[in-house]
């Protein structure tokens, strides 16, 4: 389904050269420098490049990440930083104020650090933002495959698993404190995390309806994905509006949206149940729900804000529920009519219930190991007293360039079935 999920854009950074003036004391060592210049700026291709999948983007991202661990991981035998972690200055945008650093507006400063782990946490934020792309781009298309529903829900994993690995292992090893409101605040890091669990979900649901799934198992599983996006909203309503408002109003409308869901087929279990006043209530219930999801729709299209727009009231999948709903509640009013004579109670039933099946867990992420090029002995050719004679030899630092993504073509929406 094209344009389904809101997605904020792609953190921009400066080129950067690894050219260390003379500290690289070896010929392997220059290599060494050589080689993150290039397979740096080959990952940063491969985000942009519509033809890239997961296989390539991992083996892009493993290339880079084993050399930066050559600057991140102590070999010199002690338990000491490793002394080029500071060597080089790494400049990144944010994704919340858009691609382009702009003095304008409060949340567009631009995010830079002397140390190699802040590379590392900013450039794996990208990474996971790319899985979300691709998986965005996979849901896109006009028929998608089994193979590629898997591939659409095991993508959304991996990126919660770098994030939630950002957030527990690697954001609290920078010097340099997480800045308030920017990408590697705690709360926008739980934002992303939980709203790429809530996507996985849906691929789940999709799937659960498709081969008609027990009423109560799609129920639960969307009573979960809706609370997902509700608390995915309420990590960010301390941020600055100008930075997140237009994120708030698509979680916002994903979470009125499953729950009219969640509504609708507990509606279902319970005229199966013979509770037929109770199950009309929940398909009212469900009927609200769907009504202020078309509210927030229309409302999420005319909040300004960073990111790609989504337009999920122009999907199949979004359309159907409406329709869905409006003629499951006519057939519980009919039957009660007919044959049960049930009191429509005043309150809507409540959705406690667990899912039991198709909750989506961030996929475990892990760093490859140093290159093998980073050996002890290469480790000590590196000569931090030579760099600082050729301070004045230094070229001028290159600025931060737009994120160029290319544009989503929407395509004829199957309504999210998987063949």
């Amino acid at each position: 389904m094209a344009h389904w999920f809101h997605r904020n854009p792609l953190k921009a950074t400066a080129p950067v050269s690894f050219n260390f003036y003379g500290v690289a004391g070896s010929p392997t060592a220059n290599k060494i420098c050589n080689d993150l210049r290039t397979t740096r700026a080959r990952l940063l291709e491969m985000f942009t490049d519509v033809t890239c999948n997961a296989e390539i983007m991992k083996s892009a991202t493993d290339a880079y990440f084993s050399l930066l661990q050559c600057l991140l991981v102590s070999l010199d035998g002690t338990t000491q930083d490793n002394k080029m972690r500071y060597i080089q200055n790494f400049k990144w945008t944010d994704t919340l104020q858009g691609n382009t650093p702009s003095p304008f507006l409060l949340c567009t400063q631009l995010s830079a650090q002397q140390d190699a782990v802040f590379e590392l946490v900013s450039m794996s934020f990208n990474v996971a933002l790319w899985y979300t792309k691709f998986a965005s781009r996979l849901a896109g298309k006009e028929n998608v495959s089994d193979d590629e529903a898997k591939d659409v829900h095991r993508s959304l994993k991996v990126a919660a698993g770098i994030f939630k690995s950002l957030k527990e292992v690697h954001i609290p090893r920078l010097i340099t404190p997480a800045e308030k409101g920017r990408d590697l605040d705690p709360r926008v890091i739980d934002a992303y995390i939980i709203q790429s669990q809530a996507e996985a979900q849906e691929v789940t649901i999709a799937r659960a309806i498709e081969l008609k799934h027990n009423a109560s198992i799609v129920a639960a599983l969307a009573s979960e994905t809706a609370n997902f996006y509700q608390k995915a909203d309420h990590t960010l309503n301390t941020l600055e509006p100008e930075c997140s408002s237009k994120w708030r109003k698509y979680l916002q409308l994903k979470f009125y949206f499953y729950m009219a869901y969640a509504y609708c087929y507990h509606g279902q279990t319970l005229l199966g149940n013979d509770k037929c006043g109770e199950a009309i209530r929940s398909l009212q219930e469900a009927e609200k729900a769907y009504s202020r999801a078309e509210e927030l729709c229309k409302e999420y299209r005319h909040t300004k804000g960073p990111g790609t727009t989504a337009k999920p009231s122009e999907q199949v999948f979004f359309l159907k529920l409406g329709g869905f709903v409006k003629n499951t509640l006519e057939k519980c009013q009919r039957e009660n009519g007919f044959i049960y004579f049930h009191k429509v109670p005043a309150e809507p039933p409540q959705l406690e219930m667990k899912a039991s099946y198709g909750l989506a867990e961030p996929a475990p992420y892990e760093l490859p190991p140093p290159n093998e090029q980073c050996t002890p002995e290469v480790y000590a050719t590196f000569d931090l007293t030579r760099g600082a004679k050729n301070d004045k030899a230094k070229p001028k630092e290159e600025e931060v360039k737009p994120m160029k993504e290319p544009d989503l073509k929407p395509q004829k929406d199957t309504g999210c079935t998987v063949s």
